[in-house]
């Protein structure tokens, strides 16, 4: 291609190219840019001399064929195309451009969070936990928590896991305290250990929205954390000056002290709380029982056989040792002399408390029957064993004092209370109490229930705690009620010894108690003055408090055994009212019927009597006497419901005659009706009667 004047021929663009190219090479290199261009013998075109004294390189043509002379590297002067990489103003990146590259967008930076050590420590410690509950293996979670590392977050494994176990089964309450022990020294050190339970009990008022008996069950985890040695004495010292004493961790650690440290044989109780270690059948235990006692008739070591019992560990299971050992005086007479002295001994050295002595014979008379099929003279052989065992002084002088009535009672009161769990027959209990005719024994039955429902399972408290109601409601007074929860925690030490959990449920069936309106809130205070202030019972009543006072309380606790309707009074008032005003309405009899049914509170009926009966005022309609008539005829009101729904109505009737004033002419109506019908008891119908005449000849005058 001819070069033209003012350009570059082919060979100086190629030159030129390279340079431009290789430009750090160039500024780095040895030689300057003028030998290395003079090198490549660059020539201006012919006929033009070269400018003096400027480099080749830096010298340009403009169009107009002036030389000009332009800055280093190429930059500027008029007429030229500035620098090779002159970037001079705004670039726009194309995205839709076919050479577009997403490397040459501008970076941008992304905040990112800084993971928090102790949150992953908090994650990590999560899963060792739960997979220890599933499979048990203490030297595996040992060995996960070493391989975690992080020592200086341990106080967190132990909250965790106290905390995880306190919202789950006595099993996995066992297994943290064994893991807690393993742990000890080995993996957690030992102010590690008191630096994780003052963290729970700063915690406990959180736990305690929850976990409504948290203030409870962390006792117990600090009552065993002692007893295992993981934790000293002097720690709950420390703690509670450092606590509030408005806290429930103040609470916690004054239950640990005075409920479970404080008893006698406490260290047995504790540790045998949630199941224990020994994991020992009753079948076993009573084989263990009887070898033992066999053999005491053989070797006559007394010694020998208190050692035995003891090591059993069983102290709240003591009464089967009272019974085997009296049943075997009865089948080898040549052996009572010994077995007295064995019980004796055992009394004397505390072995076997006073309350497991008499629950022994007890148990013993209550079988006699079918002792009887075996040892003829059973009965016999048992009438002459009392007195000489009260004489001896190792069986409580109370026992004979209990009069035969009251003892017959109790066991017909046995014999009911087991037809009803497995019946579940509410009408057929109660009319086996009224057959009995004793009310004064009324805190007697009660005190049973109880006692029967707690060491069964759930499905049993909390039919205890419907018939309560309904017996409440029925024929036990609350002065009954009342005397049968103290008698129950009267007695709460001893029950705690066949009951591990004894403190906990009665806490539970007082609560229930509240919220079912059986009791008042101040019912609690009566209760708990008839009381000594430093008994387990006191504390029981304390923490029956402290559970009505939670959040949420009356929907917890109606669920605390999983529960039966499960619905607040206020909720069954309104279900009422809506299927009466259905069947007011133009309803059918059966249907109104079936709903009744379907509500499954027998013992609230008497709210139906008393709201068909002001409806049937308010409206003027005799219809609603028509399903009181069925519902009776049927069975599905008792006449017992009806007479307290009628009386109801008499004891607001100066209120509802503001409403209606023609109130009390039409319930006398309804209670002539009624008594006609045989709605009503026997003793309804002349206070009745007096009522209504008084209160008309008051309006007549």
């Amino acid at each position: 291609m001819a070069s033209h004047e003012g350009f570059l021929t082919d060979e100086q663009r190629e030159t030129l190219k390279v340079a431009s190219q290789n430009l750090e090479i160039l500024s780095s290199s040895p030689k300057s840019p003028t030998s290395l261009l003079s090198e490549h013998h660059i020539k201006a075109p012919p006929g033009k001399a070269p400018t003096a004294g400027i480099a080749v390189r830096h010298v340009r043509r403009s169009h107009s064929g002036k030389i000009v002379r332009v800055k280093k590297d190429g930059g500027g002067g008029k007429g030229t195309w500035g620098k090779l990489l002159d970037t001079d103003g705004e670039s726009h990146i194309d995205r839709n451009d076919p050479n577009y590259d997403s490397g040459e967008e501008p970076y941008q930076l992304v905040g990112s969070t800084v993971s928090d050590p102790l949150d992953e420590y908090k994650k990590a410690v999560v899963s060792i936990i739960e997979e220890y509950f599933s499979t048990g293996d203490v030297d595996f979670a040992a060995s996960d928590l070493r391989e975690l590392g992080s020592s200086e977050y341990r106080p967190y494994f132990i909250k965790r896991l106290v905390s995880s176990a306190m919202d789950r089964h006595d099993k996995e309450k066992e297994m943290a305290s064994v893991l807690l022990s393993a742990l000890y020294a080995d993996v957690i050190s030992p102010s590690q250990i008191r630096d994780g339970f003052f963290m729970l009990l700063e915690s406990v008022d959180d736990l305690v929205v929850d976990i409504l008996d948290a203030v409870d069950i962390l006792a117990l985890f600090l009552a065993r954390a002692v007893v295992d040695d993981i934790l000293p004495p002097a720690f709950l010292i420390r703690a509670k000056k450092a606590l509030p004493e408005s806290s429930k961790g103040f609470q916690a650690i004054e239950t640990a002290e005075k409920r479970y440290l404080s008893a006698p044989h406490h260290a047995e109780l504790v540790e045998r709380r949630w199941g224990g270690s020994t994991h020992i059948t009753v079948e076993e235990v009573k084989k263990k029982i009887a070898d033992l006692l066999r053999e005491y008739v053989e070797s006559g070591d007394a010694f020998e056989a208190c050692s035995c019992i003891r090591q059993l560990g069983v102290s709240f299971f003591h009464h089967e040792v009272v019974k085997r050992a009296l049943v075997l005086a009865m089948e080898i007479r040549t052996a009572e002399p010994l077995i007295f002295k064995l019980l004796k001994e055992a009394y004397e050295e505390g072995l076997i408390s006073s309350s497991q002595m008499a629950k022994g014979f007890s148990r013993l008379e209550e079988s006699l029957d079918d002792l009887a099929l075996d040892i003829p003279s059973a009965k016999t052989l048992f009438n002459s064993l009392v007195p000489k065992a009260i004489s001896e002084g190792w069986l409580d002088a109370s026992y004979m004092e209990e009069d035969e009535g009251i003892r017959q009672y109790k066991k017909e009161a046995m014999t009911i209370i087991h037809e009803y769990f497995l019946s579940d027959d509410i009408p057929e209990l109660i009319r086996s109490l009224e057959d009995l005719g004793v009310p004064e024994h009324n805190p007697i039955f009660l005190k049973k229930l109880i006692t029967l429902a707690m060491d069964r399972k759930n499905r049993e408290k909390e039919m205890a705690s419907v018939l309560l109601s309904a017996l409440h409601i029925e024929i036990f007074s609350t002065e009954d009620i009342v005397n049968g929860f103290v008698m129950l925690l009267e007695s709460a030490d001893d029950t705690a010894l066949d009951i591990l959990d004894a403190s906990n449920e009665l806490a539970f069936f007082l609560a229930r108690a509240v919220i079912d309106d059986v009791l008042a809130p101040l019912n609690l205070e009566e209760i708990g003055s008839k009381l000594s202030p430093d008994c387990s019972g006191s504390e029981t009543v304390r923490m029956a408090r402290t559970l009505i006072a939670a959040r949420h309380a009356g929907e917890r606790i109606l669920r605390c055994w999983g529960g039966g309707t499960g619905w607040a009074v206020e909720d069954a008032k309104d279900k009422i009212m809506k299927l009466l005003e259905e069947y007011e309405s133009g309803g059918v009899v059966n249907e109104a019927c079936q709903c009744i049914r379907d509500l499954g509170m027998p013992f609230f009926n008497h709210e139906v009597v008393k709201k068909a009966l002001i409806m049937a005022m308010e409206k003027k309609n005799d219809r609603m006497l028509d399903l009181l008539q069925v519902c009776f005829s049927e069975g599905l009101i008792t006449i017992t419901q009806l007479t307290k729904g009628f009386t109801r109505i008499k004891d607001s009737l100066d209120d509802l005659a503001l409403d209606i004033p023609t109130a009390r002419e039409k319930f006398s109506f309804y209670v002539d009706y009624a008594q006609k019908n045989g709605w009503l008891l026997p003793s309804f119908g002349s206070s009745a009667a007096v009522d209504v005449s008084v209160t008309q000849g008051a309006a007549a005058s």
